[in-house]
């Protein structure tokens, strides 16, 4: 938990001492009148919380400082951190370290943990895919990528070169070539190489909306075909420094594809943190890992109270 605590204090940084600064230094005062709750509230609205989520967390704790007879500055401020924690726990799907079970197979054998990734181009998709994959091999486990977005050969290329670094292989075809047949190829190897986890990266943007949809849907059903319950998890990649902007493009993929979890990429790179509450409100998806830094190890799983205790520290 101490690393965990670590870890996260450092994604927040900035935000800590910008914006969530400002917020905690409120709470050194003696008293707090209607003019501080006007402070607080921009101050929230500043740090990229936004101004529908700052309304409803601002009121709960209006009325749990009438229901339960608040006066003290530090009971407020108490009250606020548990109303933050509150609304960033949105229960997650995301998959244990264990492998995930299929009866089909027989007893003892072990299926791959099928998960697909989704995002824009720029968001710090393979990155994080990178983090996720040293995740499972730093561990000893096998991990096989697959390359299925085919619309950028670059995209193939920056892969490989994460796989080589993270120790994964790559599943790769020719650039332009078809993005479900290379999850197909993609998933039979991890089932006949007894992978643990197999990591399916996709295209960022097509020509519209509904050619998007129809790959990702194509994708899926390719997976299925190994597993009726793959993909076990589909991942949203979210640029933390894009804030409500990234929020618009995150409403886009959710109507697109099935997301289960979010992983909030380049946290440590922005000073307005408050985008996670926006997120686990607007959204109702759960964040289920962070971006901390710029190396392979620097990632860690998202923990409602840890974040709210790192960033009020």
């Amino acid at each position: 938990m101490f690393d965990l605590f670590k870890k996260t204090e450092l994604g927040v940084k900035r935000s800590k001492e910008t914006w969530f600064g400002k917020i905690a230094n409120i709470f050194k005062r003696g008293s707090f009148g209607d003019e501080v709750w006007e402070e607080l509230e921009e101050l929230l609205v500043s740090a990229d919380v936004g101004v529908e989520t700052t309304s409803k967390l601002l009121s709960k704790v209006k009325q749990r400082v009438k229901t339960d007879r608040l006066s003290e500055v530090s009971q407020i401020q108490e009250a606020l951190k548990q109303e933050m924690i509150s609304l960033l726990s949105v229960s997650s799907s995301r998959p244990s370290a264990s492998c995930h079970s299929d009866p089909e197979r027989s007893e003892g054998e072990e299926s791959p943990q099928i998960i697909l990734v989704v995002g824009v181009n720029g968001s710090g998709k393979t990155t994080s895919i990178a983090k996720l994959a040293y995740g499972f091999t730093s561990q000893g486990k096998r991990v096989i990528l697959a390359a299925a977005d085919t619309f950028r050969a670059a995209a193939i290329e920056q892969l490989k070169h994460w796989g080589g670094k993270v120790g994964a292989e790559v599943i790769a075809h020719q650039p332009g070539g078809d993005p479900g047949a290379v999850a197909y190829d993609a998933v039979q190897a991890g089932y006949s190489r007894h992978a643990q986890a197999v990591i399916i990266d996709t295209a960022g943007r097509l020509h519209t909306k509904f050619n998007l949809m129809e790959e990702l849907k194509k994708i899926k059903r390719v997976v299925a075909k190994h597993d009726a319950s793959a993909p076990h998890q589909v991942l949203l990649v979210m640029d933390a420094t894009t804030g409500q902007n990234g929020l618009a493009q995150a409403k886009h993929f959710t109507e697109v594809v099935d997301v289960t979890d979010i992983f909030l990429a380049k946290l440590d790179g922005t000073a307005r943190g408050g985008i996670v509450f926006a997120i686990c409100d607007q959204l109702n998806i759960p964040i289920s890992y962070i971006g901390t830094g710029e190396k392979l190890q620097d990632m860690a799983p998202f923990d409602a109270e840890v974040f709210v205790n790192a960033i009020f520290s």
